[in-house]
């Protein structure tokens, strides 16, 4: 399709989290970019566990001075074995301090963050229109984005931020592997009478894990992962007996619990791509890779996906170069894809009977608490991978 409408270096389609940094970032080293993505959604309730390196990723954007004041630092992380199964695992205590630094990351609404980033898109002048990418179009100069109003903007690259649904991705045939599994997660906002001390306490369940997370004040967020029908359960019910159930599940660790707003449930799958890029197309965050939220490794994995694009394309007159797509496809693939089967094989070994499973499981924390070199190696891989 010729270009009927604007022309721009980059569009980016999608206007979440992802998208809106990716425009930040590639807008900061000097190309013309173009946000696409509908009109915005009821308010997100939702928290996102930003690790360190997201965390400095944002501050180089100069989003995170927005967010600092909102956000709950994370400076110690207890993993708990919350089974009742023969083999069970020790309790395990990571500090942030033991490999330098202050907090492993920050907890902050998603509402928050994505205000911040929206902000400055605007202060810095960069376009959106309100609309979606029905399918893109693309020759060897130019793709050409179709939107359900009508209009056609054209560029050099188009980045698919549209999440697990990706038309873009769609439109460009890059292939994708998706699974399901038997578990959803409750998602909450909590007050309570005790501290948590900038704690992030993971119990881990025959469901999946029950993971309570800081939030500024004595506020946290709950994400419980089980069963569906559990799930569904827990959600239809009075605020103040799921607020009893949670702090029984907690072992009180966080005294009083009160529900903090509304309930929400979503079903836990997974999605891996075939490649993370094609001819003039670059896939970030959901619409490249989707899995449990288990470890903070979501959107925290979507942003070295734009951190990993912004600096290939650095420079180069056409963001769209072949070469330079091949590139950041490879320089994604090990990472993308060791986190996802790591979270997957993590989330399986909890849900298994299977007595060998459970003893390496048990085995891997114990060495993890035992072994001093070990237990920081993984600490920094974890919050800042490479």
């Amino acid at each position: 399709m010729e270009p009927n409408g604007q022309v721009v270096d980059v569009i980016v389609a999608g206007a979440g989290p992802s998208g809106t940094a990716a425009a930040l970032s590639l807008a900061q080293i000097g190309y013309s970019v173009t946000i696409i993505a509908p009109a915005e959604r009821p308010a997100d309730r939702r928290t996102v566990a930003l690790l360190a390196g997201s965390v400095t990723f944002l501050d180089a954007l100069g989003v995170w001075p927005f967010v600092v004041e909102k956000a709950a630092p994370l400076r110690s992380l207890r993993i708990v074995d919350g089974t009742q199964r023969l083999i069970r695992a020790p309790e395990v205590l990571f500090h942030a301090a033991e490999i330098g630094h202050d907090a492993f990351g920050h907890n902050v609404a998603n509402a928050d963050l994505t205000a911040a980033l929206a902000r400055l898109c605007n202060q810095r002048g960069i376009p959106r229109l309100v609309a979606s990418v029905d399918r893109v179009d693309m020759n060897a100069d130019l793709v050409t984005a179709v939107l359900d109003t009508g209009e056609t903007v054209s560029a050099r690259l188009i980045v698919a931020a549209d999440g697990r649904r990706s038309r873009v991705r769609r439109s460009s045939g890059i292939s994708v592997r998706e699974w399901t599994y038997k578990q959803s997660a409750l998602v909450a906002n909590l007050s309570h009478t005790q501290p948590h001390h900038d704690t992030s306490t993971e119990f881990h369940t025959e469901g999946g894990p029950f993971t309570l997370v800081p939030l500024t004040g004595n506020r946290s967020s709950l994400v419980w992962v089980s069963h569906p029908s559990e799930t569904d359960r827990r959600k239809a019910e009075d605020p103040a007996a799921l607020a009893r159930e949670i702090e029984r599940r907690s072992a009180s660790l966080l005294g009083a619990i009160t529900v903090d707003g509304p309930v929400q449930a979503f079903p836990l799958s997974g999605m891996a791509t075939s490649r993370f890029a094609g001819q003039r197309v670059a896939l970030v965050s959901e619409a490249a890779h989707v899995f449990p939220p288990i470890g903070a490794q979501g959107l925290n994995l979507g942003y070295r996906d734009v951190a990993a694009l912004a600096g290939i394309l650095a420079g180069a007159a056409d963001p769209g170069q072949v070469d330079l797509l091949a590139d950041y496809d490879r320089s994604r693939r090990v990472d993308a894809y060791t986190r996802t089967a790591a979270v997957d094989a993590l989330n399986r070994s909890l849900l298994t009977g299977f007595l060998p499973v459970q003893a390496l499981r048990g085995a891997g924390l114990f060495i993890l608490d035992r072994v001093p070199t070990l237990r920081r190696a993984v600490m920094r891989q974890g919050i800042e991978p490479g």
